[in-house]
């Protein structure tokens, strides 16, 4: 259960530093990305880093969240295959059990996650009305 547990960390760390590498360049690769950024929206208008819809910061906790929720699932999916086939072994539905918790628990922090982030985002976005 804990090599699962770290490999499931390790995907979600590896996911993460993935996309912080692809949004967060340097130099001119920044302004290459900004200008492809303007392309996309059709306009000359920066994307702003925090703030409202569309800001760069808001996009990635989306895809984020996304992917986190979207992993719960399939744990809990996957615990819930392992607890029909244990055939009665107590340790193999105690770890099937674990896995269909911790996969709630990770829908549960996801959704929390989800509405905290975009609470505090809409507090602190200067254009809310």
């Amino acid at each position: 259960m804990k090599t699962a547990i770290k490999r499931y960390a390790g995907l979600t760390s590896a996911l993460a530093l993935a996309v912080l590498t692809v949004v967060a360049p340097s130099g001119t690769a920044s302004a290459q990305i900004q200008g492809g950024i303007n392309d996309a929206r059709g306009d000359d208008v920066p994307a702003e880093l925090f703030g409202g819809e569309g800001s760069i910061f808001t996009t990635v906790v989306n895809i984020l969240l996304f992917i986190i929720g979207a992993l719960s699932v399939v744990m809990l999916i996957w615990g819930g295959i392992r607890y029909t086939t244990s055939g009665g072994s107590s340790s193999a539905v105690t770890s099937a059990k674990n896995t269909i918790m911790y996969a709630i628990i990770g829908l549960v922090v996801a959704f929390l996650a989800f509405a905290i982030v975009n609470w505090v985002l809409g507090a602190v976005d200067p254009n809310a009305s």
